[in-house]
């Protein structure tokens, strides 16, 4: 196992040395034990995808079912966005 130095708050010092004692186990062993605990937590709680976020709307609307490979759709649907926003400016 590796050494790691760290500098903790006395307050946080404290709780540590009241947990490790009441349990009695050694410091790092509560410290080790948090930092799992955290680190778990924090990677479960990843950020959801963009899919995720639109899951309920995949599927809901009208067109070709290759919109998204087919670069003719793509080319189209930006001529008819350049076509919008030129007739907005007149």
């Amino acid at each position: 196992m590796t050494t790691v130095s760290v500098k903790l708050p006395e307050q946080l010092l404290r709780l540590v040395e009241e947990a490790a004692a009441e349990r009695g186990v050694p410091k790092s062993a509560i410290i080790r034990e948090s930092l799992e605990i955290s680190l778990r937590e924090r990677a479960s709680k990843k950020k959801p995808s963009c899919l995720d976020l639109m899951r309920d709307l995949v599927g809901t609307f009208d067109g070709p079912a290759d919109a998204s490979v087919n670069k003719r759709y793509l080319e189209s649907a930006i001529l008819a966005d350049y076509k919008r926003g030129q007739k907005k400016r007149r």
